[in-house]
């Protein structure tokens, strides 16, 4: 390790408070890598939280690492060293256990791209005694870790503030035992809420159509997702002000949704809706305010929260600003616009999703145009005037009366805005409807992009004669790839593999000519309700027709209403499904 790349990380570890250094190799080793720089992986709470749960035992010392930004890419290629962790500066090869918190599918890309650089065999299938167990754990690994399945030797599937444990026992266990990789893999696929794809054969016919997923004797047929009952903190561990959020403390107030959302992902993973205690949540803010941070609230929904009233105002008496990660127009309250307002923000940010009550009702919403206005109402009085409002395009079922829909809310809106004195910009924020494992339009066709591009470009045109008002979305083309990422299957695998040979994303169109992968056909052509998916092999505890029934009724446009308490209907919190082996 040369001079430059030592001062480099070593300044960097100066700026945080609350890392840990262990002499390295006075412990187990373990290294927690996020597939993104460390500005965006640092703004991620729930790498902190996994990274605070390995450093409290007695026998493991987790250190971090991250994909370089393009400065300290810079320093490693001019010392062509390899990827280092911050605590004690050690190749990811040096460590026994490397875990990747992967939460979104652009990231992907990332993966061999570190493991390369981190001197590890990008294939699982290529390690050997002497490499690391290479381990993934997020959101990604809940719904579909197919796509990834090449990469990896391990799964977590489920929340990991527990499941971390359970698998860091069984893995040392087996080490005492002296078993070999192959055993030791075995072993964890013994352990509730542990997948090892290897273990798990996928069966295809003629027509390349998934037709068997065979698990090998001894392991289960499914794995079953784990639950955290929020018993653990869920707050800022390694503080530092070089990230997104670097001038906050991050406090999870609560995990879940119960608003059933048919399009929402994180909705159906986190369905069981938990809080934590009001008590805990204060004692969090004054730790915050120690560090002389502003207040950042995680969780699903924030205004669903049901002490939120009572936490903002005591926010304020401690004289803290607070930010929300997000609000619903239908629970926002009088106590949170002002907290807000005080707090310096400018904007209130709203998520109707759709311009129509008809889509709207399709994807279970819940929110009318009523409750758009009122919310508005309230933040202007409270001296919070821009306006945003996320919009998707090409959701099941979507017409050209629905993108009509989308221009006339906005033009009400702005006509609302008009007579309550209200003279700032509206923002539309409008991304594509992407399909999500696990949710009830899994089996949805994408929208064909030149249908999406002719609707944004309508929309663009019409929201550019109403005044103050601007249209902002994502690269439809990083959009289309994520499609193919969400519900790929481990085939995908190779086509990430041959993308990484000519630079990762930007080899993208190049790995798909030559790979022969029909991206039209997957993305456009919709699923049967009988066929098997990719993540078939994986319960997240829904009763086994929900999802269908919930599609059924998004094609009624009949609502689902939220959870309630001893709500028994999808089974999460109620309901099992069994688990069997050979």
């Amino acid at each position: 390790m040369g001079w430059q790349l030592e001062k480099a990380l070593n300044e960097r570890l100066a700026r945080e408070t609350g890392y840990v250094v262990h002499p390295f190799g006075s412990r187990h080793t373990m290294a927690v890598c996020y597939p993104n720089t460390y500005e965006t992986g640092m703004s991620n709470l729930g790498m902190q939280i996994i990274y605070r749960e390995v450093n409290s035992r007695n026998d493991f010392q987790c250190e971090r690492a991250f994909l370089p930004d393009k400065k300290l890419k810079k320093i490693y290629e001019k010392e062509h060293s390899p990827i280092l962790t911050l605590e004690n500066k050690r190749p990811l090869c040096d460590f026994e256990i490397l875990g990747f918190s992967v939460n979104f599918e652009m990231d992907y890309f990332n993966i061999p791209d570190i493991l390369e650089a981190g001197h590890i065999p990008v294939r699982a299938a290529d390690r050997t005694e002497t490499d690391p167990l290479v381990v993934m754990g997020g959101p990604v690994a809940f719904f579909n870790p197919e796509p990834l399945a090449l990469f990896m030797d391990v799964c977590l599937i489920g929340e990991g503030e527990e499941l971390i444990h359970a698998f860091l026992d069984a893995w040392l266990q087996a080490k005492a035992d002296g078993a070999g990789r192959q055993e030791l893999l075995r072993r964890l696929a013994r352990v509730e809420g542990v997948y090892v794809p290897s273990l798990y054969h996928h069966v295809y016919d003629d027509r390349g159509n998934l037709m068997r997923i065979d698990a090998e004797p001894g392991i289960p047929h499914r794995v079953r997702r784990q639950w955290h009952e929020l018993t653990r903190p869920g707050e800022t561990v390694v503080a530092t002000p070089d990230t997104e959020f670097g001038s906050m403390y991050l406090i999870e107030i609560a995990r879940g949704c119960g608003r059933h959302c048919r399009f929402c992902m994180a909705g159906y993973c986190y369905r069981r809706p938990r809080v934590r205690p009001l008590e805990y949540v204060k004692a969090a803010v004054l730790r915050g305010k120690k560090l002389g941070k502003k207040i950042g609230l995680m969780g699903a929904a924030i205004s669903d929260y049901p002490y939120i009233d009572e936490l903002v105002t005591f926010i304020r008496q401690q004289g803290l600003a607070f930010s929300c990660a997000s609000l619903r127009a239908d629970s926002i309250t009088p106590v949170i616009v002002k907290g807000i307002a005080e707090s310096g923000q400018k904007t209130i940010t709203l998520a109707p999703e759709a311009g129509s009550e008809h889509m709207r009702n399709i994807i279970n919403k819940g929110i009318t145009e009523e409750h758009l206005l009122q919310s508005i109402d309230l933040c202007t009085a409270a001296g919070i005037r821009k306006v945003r409002m996320y919009i998707m395009i090409g959701l099941p079922m979507e017409t050209d009366e629905d993108i009509q829909g989308i221009v006339d809310m906005t033009r009400r809106v702005r006509e609302h805005m008009d007579r309550i004195g209200n003279k700032s910009s509206i923002t539309l924020s409008i991304n594509p409807f992407i399909p999500k494992p696990m949710t009830p339009f899994q089996w949805m066709a994408m929208t064909e992009q030149k249908v999406v591009e002719r609707r944004l470009a309508y929309i663009k045109k019409e929201a550019g004669r109403i005044r103050q008002t601007e249209v902002l979305a994502e690269p439809l083309r990083q959009c289309y790839i994520q499609g193919v990422l969400s519900r790929g299957d481990r085939r995908v695998g190779e086509l990430l593999l041959k993308a990484h040979s000519y630079g990762g994303v930007r080899g993208w169109k190049r790995a798909v000519r030559e790979t022969g992968f029909d991206v039209e056909s997957f993305l456009y052509t919709p699923r049967q309700t009988d066929e098997l998916l990719p993540w078939s092999v994986l319960d997240n505890g829904l009763a086994e027709d929900y999802l269908i029934r919930e599609r059924e009724k998004a094609e009624k446009g009949e609502f689902t209403i939220p959870c309630f308490e001893g709500c028994r209907r999808c089974h999460v919190c109620g309901g099992t499904n069994g688990d069997t082996v050979d």
